[in-house]
């Protein structure tokens, strides 16, 4: 893990200071900027998001793919868990605690736009930080590359049926046409650039070629995405100082989530008969999010000051030292998941 990628949640929270601060100094620089859209995507937003995104699914190989058979029995938990429990649970817990339990603590106006950014954050599983995931808790590789290709091909069709579904279901408004354009953009695009760059450096020299070039443009997208998330705070500021409790708040439903799905993956898997190095990157992916397709699509639909943005963005501000703790887990039980395994084959 990368020195940024392991204090995460320090330039975060860096970035809110940053944001918070410059909202309030620079009100005129910030509005031009949320002023800057066409058909309703802000700009300098999705070149950031490009920026984050290309440089990720440059490091996924659908040829992968073919290698889905191998470790069936982990690769059928992992999309159990990614598309048929986590969205599903993450609107009902917000609707559990940002619905009913949080509803008093909360802006009234903004309630179903946190609930909507918490679906769009469960709804994408994570493509990038689950290679480091996986390595940290010795994962098999083949199995991780296959899944997280598997992953985002399912994705391409499955983010805008669920998270429209989950969004009518929470009696949220569908703007249709905005989801659809965010899948098409944040989603297509990235991938099919992704690919052909990907492609071109593999042609002309190989694997080393394409990690020259992901060491060179990893820096660009860290930078894209600290930029994103400073823009967010500055609008955000004003209600962040009105109520600081509000990050707290929406962190215990992503919390939750986190541990039950990684929990139950882990389970599912040991009840299978599957192995530890499977079990445990299963676990993980089945836990962690795409948290930069989620900022955004939150950002495209509901706008930079929206409650679904910041929903979104306490999922970046808590990802690290969480999933740190899921790997930790894994690999503490080791012992006992195997002990089990034994036992069920006797």
């Amino acid at each position: 893990m990368s020195l940024f990628e392991r204090y995460l949640t320090l330039w975060v929270f860096l970035c809110i200071v940053a944001g918070v601060a410059l909202g309030h100094l620079l009100p005129g620089v910030f509005h031009v900027i949320g002023n800057a859209e066409f058909a309703h995507v802000n700009l300098p937003v999705a070149a950031l998001i490009w920026l984050m995104i290309i440089p990720m699914l440059m490091k996924v190989d659908f040829g992968a793919l073919g290698k889905v058979r191998t470790h069936w029995r982990g690769i059928g938990v992992t999309l159990f868990i990614n598309w048929a429990v986590k969205p599903f649970s993450m609107a009902g817990l917000g609707l559990l605690f940002i619905g009913y339990l949080f509803r008093p603590y909360l802006p009234a106006d903004q309630i179903s736009s946190y609930i909507a950014g918490l679906i769009l954050l469960a709804a994408a599983p994570c493509t990038a930080m689950v290679f480091v995931w996986s390595n940290l808790s010795d994962g098999d590789p083949d199995f991780t590359l296959s899944q997280v290709a598997l992953n985002d091909t399912i994705m391409v069709f499955a983010f805008a049926p669920i998270v429209g579904l989950l969004l009518g279901l929470s009696a949220i408004t569908i703007p249709w046409n905005t989801l659809l354009l965010s899948v098409g953009l944040y989603i297509v695009v990235p991938v099919i650039i992704a690919q052909v760059i990907r492609r071109g450096a593999l042609a002309s020299g190989g694997a080393p070629a394409l990690q020259a070039i992901l060491q060179r443009i990893q820096p660009v997208s860290l930078l894209a995405l600290l930029s994103t998330l400073v823009l967010l705070f500055g609008f955000q500021g004003e209600q962040i100082i009105r109520q600081p409790l509000v990050i707290a708040l929406l962190a215990v439903p992503i919390l939750i989530q986190v541990y039950f799905n990684a929990g139950l993956a882990y389970l599912l898997n040991r009840w299978s008969g599957e192995a530890h190095c499977v079990a445990a990157p299963s676990a993980l992916i089945g836990a962690s999010n795409f948290f930069e397709l989620a900022v955004a699509a939150a950002i495209s639909i509901f706008g930079f000051s929206s409650g679904a943005a910041l929903a979104t963005v306490v999922g970046v501000l808590i990802e690290v030292p969480v999933m740190l703790t899921v790997v930790r887990i894994c690999n503490s039980s080791k012992g006992w998941y195997e002990a089990g395994l034994k036992s069920s084959r006797v």
